[in-house]
């Protein structure tokens, strides 16, 4: 018998492997019509985010002095706005604030409603009614006019600021949610077993309850994209977001809806991209809460 033939005959032998769980939740998403849209969707916004501005002979910075709130043309595709500048250039920079704004966001805030939430659950007593404190008194304060008065900081480049202050108002209903789950993790055999074998607390956390709910962080994360993003626009709309002279969807909303009548080209391209951005986020999330849980879709479509 040759090499090949042992070899062929090994594999033949072998049990078949059970597919993994990301390949088995991946499948199911490709293999949904809203997933496949949702994704190259969201791709060709980050594509036109972030490679579009290479092909415009024009910056966000750039002022045409002989183009003023002039509509769309050869010379300047999305038009321009009153001060000159490229409408084209100026919507793609505002984008790419509102996409890593919404992202980072997004990430900051299922990371600390995880991290809470499981520690909550687990130790539960002091540490339990000390975190519950905290998150029930955050759901009560008025986001909105916290961030108001602390727009004055967002300034001068510090829009990391604001995405942790955004973070810090958008987890704590997820860490309601898994401080429950954790609760009934942490009396399942493995955990128990861990316990026994005295592998610290805080490893049992991150080693095995938060990487059991991951399904449940993937889709927050996800839908909670779409949160920051029209959050962060709210926020701009009215002056207390991102602050000059850096822009985003909120910021050209705002400025656009004063000539939206006479010069709609300053306001539908942004609003239009908004909007199909923050569809795709939500068609992508719907799809990946149906992917980890094919059982719940089913009983939805009945």
């Amino acid at each position: 018998m040759s090499l090949q033939e042992e070899e062929l005959a090994e594999e033949l032998r072998q049990p078949p492997r059970a597919p993994s769980r990301l390949r088995m939740v991946g499948g199911r998403f490709f293999g949904s019509t809203q997933g496949r849209i949702g994704f190259a969707v969201l791709a060709a916004m980050f594509l036109l985010a972030f490679v579009g501005p290479l092909f415009s002979p024009w910056t966000y910075t750039d002022k045409d002095f002989t183009a003023f709130l002039q509509p769309p043309s050869a010379r300047h595709w999305f038009g321009t706005l009153q001060t000159g500048a490229d409408v084209y250039a100026v919507t793609l920079r505002g984008m790419q604030k509102s996409l890593i704004v919404g992202l980072l966001a997004a990430l900051l805030s299922t990371a600390l409603a995880a991290t809470v939430g499981a520690f909550a659950g687990y130790f539960a007593g002091w540490t339990d009614r000390t975190l519950s404190w905290i998150t029930e008194l955050l759901l009560v304060l008025p986001a909105f006019l916290i961030l108001a008065i602390m727009s004055p900081l967002f300034g001068d480049g510090q829009w990391v600021l604001f995405v942790v202050m955004l973070a810090l108002f958008l987890w704590m209903v997820t860490s309601k949610i898994v401080r429950g789950m954790t609760i009934s993790l942490k009396h399942r055999e493995y955990i128990q077993a861990a316990r026994f074998m005295g592998v610290p607390p805080v490893t049992i956390i991150f080693r095995h309850v938060i990487p059991n709910l991951s399904s449940l962080l993937i889709v927050d994360a996800t839908l909670n994209v779409s949160a920051a993003i029209l959050t962060e626009t709210s926020l701009s709309y009215f002056g207390f977001g991102i602050q000059p002279p850096d822009v985003s969807f909120g910021t050209l909303i705002a400025d656009g809806a004063k000539t939206a009548v006479y010069a709609p080209w300053t306001f539908w391209f942004v609003a239009a991209l908004l909007v199909v951005t923050v569809l795709a986020v939500n068609l992508i999330g719907d799809a990946l809460r149906d992917a980890f849980d094919p059982s719940a879709a089913r009983k939805g479509r009945r």
